[in-house]
C-alpha cells in the first residue's frame, strides 16, 4: 500500500516543479498555471467525491472501490501526460475536439485539465481507502507510526517527481517524457493493487478457517446521513478537518510555486529549484516517521499540530518578506509538513467511531479540496495582478522577474487560520469529552474504549 501511495504522490508531483517550463513550451499565464494543477480538485470539491468515496468504502469494502478508484488514478496519469506529447500537439486523436471549444484555451491545456480530472476522481479516494486500511490493522497498537512510514514513502514519492521531473524536461526527452513516466509508475500502482488483492483475500479466507473475525477489510454497515449529522455535531472532528484543510492548502499549492519562487527571487536555475524543493518532502519522509512513533509512545497530538502550524506560518512569513537564505527556511518547512501530518490522522480514529471512519477521512478530505481548489488559483491570479508586466513572452527572454511578497502573504494568512484552528482542538480535547490527544497511542486507545463502554 505504501508503494501505491508512492505511485499516487510522484503522479501528482510530476510537474510541481515544471511551471516555467510549462508557461514558455504552452504559452499560459500564471493563472492558468494554477487552474490546471487545481482541476485534480474539482471532482473531490464539487462532485463530493472525497467524501462519495469514503462512503462507498464503508458499504462495499476496499478491495472493489479501491481498485476502481486506482484505475481512474491510471487513467487520469496517461491522459495528462498524452496532452502534452507530440502525438497530440501535432493533431493526434482528440486533438481535433478539444480544440472545437473554448478557443481562448489550447487543446493541450484542456487535455491535460482533463487527465487532472480523472486523476483527481481517483486520488483523493485512494488516499482515504489507505488511510482506513491502516486505522483498521493498527488501532491500538503503532497507528501513529503506520501512518508515519506510509506518508514518508508517499513524500518520497513527491521529492523524487520534483527531483527529476526538471532535469528530463531540460534534456532531450522534453517535457513530454517528465509527465509519461508519472503515468507509467501509477500504471505500476495499479498492478501492485492488484497484488493487494489478492494478498488481502488470501488473509481473510485464512482468518475464516481458523474461526476468527474476517471483517479486517470487508464491508460493514450502509451508510446513514445520520453518519455524517453525528460526524458534524463531533467539535473535536470539525476543528481537526478544518485544520487538515487549511495546513495542506498553505503546503501542496505552495509547493506547486516553491521552484518558480526560488527561481525569480534567489536566482536558482529550473533544475536546481526543483531540486531544493525536493528538499521540503525528504526532510518530510524522515520526520514524520520520527514523529509519527512519538505520538505513539508519547501522545502529544494537539500540541505537534499547534507546533507545526506556527513553524509553517513562520517560514511563508520569512519567504514574503526577509531574504533569509532557502538553506534555512525550506528544512524548517519540512519539518513543519512533518509535524502536522504525524499527529493529525492517527487522531481521526481515536475522534470517530471505527464504523464511520471512511465517511470520517472522505469528508475531511472533501473540505481540504474545496481550499486546495481554490488556493492555486488564487495564488496564481495575485501573482498575475501584482506582476503585470511579466509575461510569457519576458519569461522566454528571461528579463523579467516575478515578485512574490503578496502571493506569500496569502499563504500566511491561511497559516494563521490552521494556528487557531489548532488551538482550539487542544482546547476541546482538554473539555471532559474530549479524546485523550496528548496520550501515547495504546492508552489512548483504551481510555476511549473504556469511556465508549461506560456510555
Amino acid at each position: 500500500m505504501g508503494l501505491i501511495i508512492f505511485a499516487n504522490y510522484y503522479l501528482y508531483d510530476c510537474f510541481s516543479t515544471l511551471k516555467w517550463t510549462l508557461q514558455t513550451e504552452l504559452d499560459i499565464s500564471s493563472a492558468r498555471y494554477g487552474t490546471i494543477r487545481s482541476f485534480y480538485n474539482v471532482p473531490n470539491t464539487f462532485l463530493l467525491m472525497a467524501l462519495i468515496g469514503g462512503i462507498l468504502l464503508d458499504r462495499f469494502g476496499i478491495r472493489r472501490i479501491g481498485f476502481l478508484f486506482t484505475l481512474l488514478c491510471a487513467l487520469g496519469g496517461l491522459v495528462q501526460a498524452y496532452g502534452v506529447s507530440p502525438t497530440f500537439r501535432e493533431g493526434g486523436p482528440g486533438h481535433a475536439l478539444m480544440a472545437s471549444f473554448l478557443a481562448d484555451i489550447s487543446p493541450e491545456v484542456k487535455m491535460m485539465c482533463l487527465g487532472r480530472l480523472l486523476f483527481g476522481l481517483g486520488a483523493e479516494t485512494q488516499i482515504v481507502m489507505l488511510n482506513k486500511v491502516l486505522a483498521k490493522w493498527f488501532k491500538g497498537k503503532e497507528l501513529a507510526l503506520a501512518f508515519g512510514l506510509n506518508l514518508g514513502v508517499a513524500r518520497i514519492g513527491s521529492a523524487l517527481a520534483m527531483q527529476f521531473s526538471p532535469r528530463i524536461a531540460a534534456s532531450a526527452s522534453g517535457l513530454s517524457a517528465a509527465l509519461w513516466l508519472g503515468a507509467v509508475i501509477m500504471v505500476s500502482g495499479l498492478g501492485l493493487f492488484l497484488v493487494y488483492m489478492l494478498v488481502d483475500r488470501r488473509d481473510e479466507r485464512r482468518a475464516g478457517r481458523a474461526g476468527e473475525s474476517t471483517d479486517a477489510l470487508a464491508p460493514e454497515e450502509p451508510f446513514r446521513l445520520a453518519d455524517v449529522l453525528a460526524l458534524l455535531a463531533n467539535r473535536s472532528f470539525l476543528f481537526i478537518a478544518l485544520l487538515c484543510a487549511t495546513f495542506y492548502s498553505a503546503v501542496f499549492p505552495f509547493l506547486d510555486y516553491a521552484a518558480d519562487l526560488l527561481t525569480h527571487k534567489y536566482g536558482f536555475d529550473a533544475a536546481t529549484a526543483g531540486g531544493f524543493t525536493s528538499l521540503v518532502p525528504y526532510g518530510a519522509a524522515v520526520f514524520t516517521v520520527v514523529f509519527g512513533a512519538f505520538v505513539d509512545f508519547k501522545g502529544k497530538r494537539a500540541s505537534l499540530m499547534i507546533g507545526g502550524a506556527v513553524l509553517l506560518t513562520a517560514c511563508h512569513l520569512a519567504f514574503a518578506l526577509t531574504r533569509v537564505t532557502p538553506w534555512v527556511i525550506i528544512p524548517l518547512f519540512g519539518i513543519a509538513f512533518s509535524l502536522v501530518p504525524a499527529a493529525m490522522w492517527p487522531a481521526v480514529p481515536l475522534i470517530v467511531e471505527e464504523r464511520r471512519l471512511g465517511t470520517a477521512f472522505g469528508l475531511m478530505t472533501w473540505v481540504q479540496n474545496l481550499f486546495w481548489w481554490a488556493t492555486p488559483i488564487l495564488v496564481g491570479t495575485v501573482l498575475d495582478a501584482t506582476n503585470p508586466g511579466i509575461t510569457p513572452e519576458v519569461l522566454k527572454s528571461g528579463t523579467g522577474r516575478y515578485d512574490y511578497t503578496v502571493a506569500m502573504l496569502v499563504f500566511v494568512a491561511i497559516g494563521v487560520v490552521a494556528v487557531v484552528l489548532a488551538f482550539w482542538l487542544r482546547a476541546a480535547d482538554r473539555r471532559p469529552d474530549g479524546h485523550g490527544l496528548e496520550l501515547p497511542s495504546k492508552q489512548a486507545a483504551e481510555w476511549n474504549a473504556a469511556r465508549a463502554e461506560q456510555s
